[in-house]
């Protein structure tokens, strides 16, 4: 089983421009994703795939692999998807390249998940919400799994309700590293959005939506996505906290 790695990373963001390019300690964020990445032993390749030259120009700096995109998708996925016809695998991992914190062996575990469950088309990961403040925020996006780890839904809203207050309901935030299958990753795309999707501005509801099972993988890794220049120094303060720690 071939896995190979896509890192959509666009250089205009709204809230920040040039993001992938933003230092941290020393090394562009998308230098710290892409060998983060890399650490992966079930990985075989690793790409980044952007609609800017600048990005091009730094990934390939320092020893990375590119291809060049549209400038015109809306999502990362539908980014990866335009990679799909030069990118020889079995297994595609999208890492968003706003993760500065991803580790390897996260990936190792999210594999693992197809080689367990060979007709398994698609796997993310879940970590259970310790400040009850992330509960109510709408930019953290919220999962509920069966007893057999598969999403019953996505939201920005708290799921569950704890109608009665209880003390023993555990709210689980999603993180936003995906595999797929390539041959379902070439047909995800050609979906139309649907209801659910729109609605809650999640493109996972797509494939709950048309009768795809998810299967979501718990992780105690710690991540901090990059949205903003104050993330960056989140990141920094984190990587100072536990320099040298294994």
């Amino acid at each position: 089983m071939k896995v190979v790695a896509v890192i959509p990373a666009r250089y205009g963001s709204t809230r920040f421009p040039g993001k992938p390019l933003a230092n941290i300690k020393g090394k562009a964020m998308i230098e710290h994703v892409y060998l983060n990445v890399l650490q992966a032993e079930s990985i075989g390749e690793v790409w980044v795939a952007t609609d800017d030259q600048r990005i091009i120009d730094k990934v390939e700096a320092f020893g990375g692999k590119c291809i060049l995109t549209s400038g015109n998708h809306q999502t990362g996925t539908d980014r990866i998807a335009e990679c799909l016809s030069v990118i020889n695998a079995d297994i595609i991992i999208n890492v968003q390249g706003d993760e500065p914190l991803i580790e390897g062996k996260m990936l190792d575990e999210l594999i693992l998940s197809f080689k367990e469950h060979p007709e398994l088309q698609m796997a993310t990961f879940k970590s259970k919400i310790k400040h009850l403040s992330d509960v109510d925020d709408p930019n953290v996006v919220k999962v509920i799994a069966n007893s057999d780890g598969k999403a019953i839904y996505f939201s920005r809203s708290p799921i569950p309700y704890n109608r009665d207050m209880r003390d023993d309901v555990d709210y689980y935030k999603h993180i936003g590293v995906y595999a797929y299958k390539k041959s379902f990753l070439s047909q995800f795309v050609k979906l139309q959005q649907s209801p659910l999707e729109l609605a809650e501005s999640l493109e996972q509801l797509r494939a709950l939506e048309n009768g795809i099972s998810i299967k979501v993988v718990d992780t105690d890794h710690i991540l901090i996505s990059v949205d903003t220049p104050e993330d960056l120094r989140r990141v920094e303060d984190y990587l100072d906290e536990n320099s040298g720690v294994e």
